[in-house]
């Protein structure tokens, strides 16, 4: 039986814009995560529509765009620069409109890789070590400091865009090349050969955490949203005192970067079996390969649900 909200809900609600697409490189995945959760709200009985800003048929800038519109709350599900980044959610304060996720500081720090594990440090949180590529360092002394293979990303990019792993000083100098495509500030991180797993957070508590098998080398962009052979566990071998403890720190994370309503927190083993923070996404994906409605699913929350739950925290 399909889940339709009552009318009580759906009046408190009022009209609602399902903003996705933007201008960033994640675009054609905000379009696809887009269309999910407007399909979704719909079926659920909410009284929704989409702003695809920055789209072909858009006549107006993306602030005449939500200027124009009118709507009550919006449900935000860009992703990248641009929408996840606090700008957007700037704008909608300005404007006086309720949205989800978090608000402008959480999603600031949440896109700047870099921000957030200066912040979970402070916090006593446990990172992997990192350096930030700006050429104060010389990469055999970033080498030398961290060792091999190491990560290098972009830092305020998502969907692994721009990341390359790297054995060597000349990988080193190509991976910059790569990552320095999407952004000016480029993190290396020391490479954890561990397991990998993201824990789904809705309205402060972790959800069922996934373990993520693929046999990319690492889980990159195509891992994520076009093979057919990653692997989403949640029978994931840990024990019940090791999940909880891993549920525990995302919900710390997700909290010290001020985080709100909705998101995920990516996390990895290292050598010694232990966690460490990778990231959090404040407007994760959506999509028919996204980790945060297969999580919701583990715990008998249909889609409908989810997007109806993640829109009575818009604030």
């Amino acid at each position: 039986m399909s889940f339709v909200i009552d009318s009580h809900l759906r009046e408190s609600f009022g009209r609602v814009a399902v903003i996705y697409g933007g201008n960033s490189s994640e675009r054609e995945v905000s379009l696809k995560s887009g269309a999910a959760v407007l399909a979704g709200l719909q079926r659920a009985g909410v009284d929704a529509f989409g702003i695809d800003l920055y789209g072909p048929s858009a006549d107006l800038e993306p602030l005449r765009q939500l200027q124009e519109e009118v709507f009550d709350r919006a449900f935000l599900i860009l992703h990248g620069p641009g929408g996840e980044d606090g700008t957007l959610q700037g704008a909608l304060e300005m404007l006086g409109k309720p949205y989800t996720g978090s608000g402008v500081a959480a999603s600031a720090i949440g896109m700047d890789k870099l921000r957030t594990k200066q912040l979970w440090l402070g916090a006593g949180l446990p990172t992997p070590p990192f350096a930030v590529c700006s050429g104060e360092e010389s990469f055999e002394d970033v080498i030398e400091r961290l060792g091999v293979p190491i990560i290098v990303k972009p830092a305020h990019e998502g969907s692994s865009i721009g990341m390359s792993k790297v054995d060597s000083v000349s990988g080193l100098t190509e991976a910059l090349k790569t990552a320095a495509k999407f952004d000016r500030t480029v993190i290396a991180e020391r490479w954890m050969s561990g397991d990998e797993y993201t824990v789904a957070v809705l309205d402060g508590e972790a959800l069922s955490p996934i373990l993520l098998v693929t046999n990319h080398e690492f889980y990159d962009f195509d891992a994520k949203y076009v093979a057919n052979d990653t692997e989403y566990r949640f029978d994931h071998g840990l024990s019940i005192e090791k999940e909880k403890a891993l549920r525990e720190l995302a919900e710390k994370a997700f909290a010290a970067v001020g985080c709100a309503g909705w998101g995920r927190v990516d996390v990895m083993q290292d050598e010694h079996g232990d966690f460490q923070l990778l990231e959090v996404n404040t407007a994760p994906g959506m999509t028919d390969h996204s980790l945060v409605p297969m999580a919701a699913k583990q715990q008998g929350v249909s889609f409908e649900q989810l997007v109806v739950e993640i829109l009575k925290t818009a604030h």
